[in-house]
């Protein structure tokens, strides 16, 4: 799907905030209400664009992470798919380095995490899992920095949370149907669960389709110190994504760029950064999973 100009302009809008009104979205991006929600309406017809609801992770007790490199005898897809499959599993993809898959995964704690590594290992095809156990995450555009400043979520604001991950624009009187509110109380909840830092709605696009088509994982080792040389790193424009972490490196994160020539370049730079003993990196070829809606319920 080939955007212009002005679909650009609409994702970018909703990748700040998903939902935003067409009204909103119409001036920012000098349409009229109905063409811009014709625009929108085509691009989530198309799956080129997704609005999701990413809940911070310590109101789903998401509490422990871990970056996995595996290792697989023969064909990677249906392995991929198969860890995929799994529920704690929200980012999947198979890549061209040392290792084929590389997988992401969320958990309630740390005998949670040990579990479903081991449940990765025992997929048939998995040779060997290399864990990078997250200590801390740096920069995530997905994730909500700061803990959440409402406390004491009641069912009612779960229900929210859960009709906005299967639909994050799902307009305020449809979603006080579904939970039984009037519409201006239903309103009033989720605009405080948003400003609360309890939940994040937001656009997921396929980064080819913004120019973006190269992404870059990369483990860091580090002499010395770790934060100075996390701080430079963050900085970085092309670094998307960055965490803390224990295991064979003390950082591991993603370079999201328009070009394997700026992927080198950036890499460069990483290298040249003060602190940095060694610079691990791998291609992402393709997107097998990449969903945010995890609930340890699912577990």
């Amino acid at each position: 799907m080939d955007l212009d100009h002005i679909d650009l302009a609409v994702v970018r809008e909703l990748q700040t905030d998903g939902r935003l009104t067409y009204e909103t979205l119409a001036q920012r991006v000098g349409l009229s209400r109905p063409a811009t929600r014709a625009r929108v309406q085509r691009l989530l017809e198309s799956g080129a664009v997704r609005v999701v609801a990413v809940v911070h992770p310590a109101v789903r007790h998401l509490t422990a992470s871990a970056h996995l490199s595996v290792s697989v005898r023969g064909a990677t897809e249906e392995v991929a798919r198969s860890i995929a499959r799994l529920p704690q599993a929200p980012f999947v993809t198979l890549t061209a380095g040392r290792h084929a898959i590389m997988a992401e995964l969320r958990t309630d704690g740390f005998g949670e995490l040990d579990r479903a590594i081991e449940e990765v290992r025992s997929v048939p095809g998995v040779t060997a899992v290399d864990p990078l156990i997250s200590t801390r995450h740096l920069k995530d555009p997905y994730l909500l920095a700061d803990e959440p400043t409402v406390a004491d979520l009641d069912g009612t604001d779960l229900q929210i949370l859960d009709a906005l991950e299967e639909d994050g624009r799902l307009p305020f009187a449809d979603l006080a149907v579904r939970i039984g509110l009037s519409p201006g109380a239903a309103r009033a909840r989720t605009l405080r669960l948003l400003d609360g830092g309890v939940v994040k709605v937001l656009a997921l696009v396929r980064p080819e389709l913004l120019g973006l088509g190269f992404l870059c994982g990369f483990a860091v080792r580090v002499d010395g110190a770790r934060e100075p040389v996390a701080r430079e790193l963050a900085e970085l424009e092309q670094v998307s994504f960055l965490s803390a972490c224990v295991g064979r490196a003390e950082l591991v994160g993603t370079i999201t760029a328009d070009s394997l020539s700026t992927v080198r370049a950036t890499l460069d730079a990483m290298r040249a950064c003060a602190g940095v003993q060694d610079v691990e990196s791998w291609i992402h070829l393709e997107l097998v999973k990449e969903r945010y809606d995890l609930r340890t319920n699912n577990h």
